[in-house]
């Protein structure tokens, strides 16, 4: 399977126009595969509009709070928030950029996309090892009507430190007493079981290049690059199928006004329509920031991804912030960077 070449790229590049001026206006961050779909898109449209670049690095969320602790970057990206008190100790400001969806996704001969049903504890078993074919009696049970093979599940998983992972563990952990026990929830994980690739685009690359196996993806990665992702029964135990409109029945639980640092997991959310593992993904600044002009440029993109980007994101399948949330956020800029 070919996979998408907008996922090959593991770095956003879009260069400000020649010349030192136009060259100092480039944007750096660095962090989260999970947005690096809709981050790309806007950042091109960004450039087309105002001649200005963005430099980001997609190399995982453990590696952009590296890279923003170390003042490498003017931002960070992670799809794991950090505490209130994580901010406040290193002096850092936090919110959210846009939300989506984590999905299981699948290479199995004859099964199409939304065929597969799968539920949190299955899912837990697939990837503590105990689960081991695809003709297990856990999944034959879920999918009675579906004639699935008598092999070897291959589980794919992220090598890297990972928000994706972060949630897709805390949401396992939420829905397996025994993988909260022995596994439990962070980026990075001692796992089971399971082979390892580098951020979303090496996941979904070795699941569609590997013959029964099983990996978790942001939703645009399983899209744009045609995966066969699975249906899941939620917390309310209703079958859902990754969309935007489940997408935003879970997201519309996060109480974002009364969260300090913005702070929210969106994982296993109440309701009939809720998609079970969605998530945020989050910029990370500096409230005073060595360079104040970088970091000014940093926030006018920002700015213009909220005002501007939202149909660009639904296109991709990712869920805008409700504007209400937009101006608490804005409000936080105000109050809380210091870019002059």
């Amino acid at each position: 399977m070919k996979i998408s070449s907008i996922m090959c790229g593991a770095v956003i590049a879009l260069s400000a126009l020649a010349g030192s001026a136009a060259r100092a206006a480039d944007i750096t961050g660095a962090g989260a595969t999970f947005p690096f779909p809709i981050y790309s898109k806007w950042a091109d449209a960004y450039k087309k509009e105002t001649g200005n670049g963005l430099n980001y690095q997609s190399i995982g969320s453990g590696a952009g709070i590296k890279q923003i602790q170390a003042k490498t970057v003017t931002f960070g990206a992670t799809d794991m928030p950090l505490p209130a008190e994580e901010l406040k100790k290193n002096r850092l400001v936090q919110w959210p950029m846009v939300m989506g969806g984590i999905v299981p996704v699948v290479n199995i001969e004859g099964v199409k996309p939304g065929e597969l049903v799968l539920d949190g504890e299955t899912l837990a078993n697939i990837y503590l090892g105990k689960i081991k074919k695809w003709d297990d009696a856990a999944i034959k049970k879920l999918n009675p009507a579906l004639t699935l093979p008598s092999t070897a599940i291959t589980v794919v998983r992220r090598s890297d430190g990972s928000g994706t992972t972060f949630n897709f563990t805390d949401y396992l952990s939420k829905a397996s007493k025994e993988w909260a026990d022995k596994v439990g929830a962070d980026s990075a994980v001692e796992w089971p079981v399971g082979v390892g690739a580098k951020g979303n685009d090496g996941v979904a690359g070795n699941v569609a290049q590997t013959k029964n196996a099983i990996g978790y993806v942001e939703y645009a990665f399983a899209k744009q690059n045609k995966l066969t992702f699975a249906d899941m029964i939620n917390k309310a135990g209703k079958k859902v199928e990754p969309t935007v409109t489940a997408f935003q029945a879970a997201a519309a639980n996060a109480d974002w006004a009364n969260a300090p640092g913005y702070y929210q997991i969106l994982t296993n959310q109440p309701g009939d329509g809720s998609w079970p593992i969605t998530a945020a993904t989050f910029i990370l600044m500096y409230g005073e920031p060595a360079d104040k002009g970088a970091s000014a440029e940093a926030i006018k993109f920002f700015d213009w991804a909220f005002a501007k980007g939202d149909k660009m994101a639904e296109e991709l399948d990712y869920i805008p912030m409700p504007q209400s949330v937009v101006a608490l956020i804005r409000k936080t800029w105000d109050s809380e960077i210091k870019n002059k």
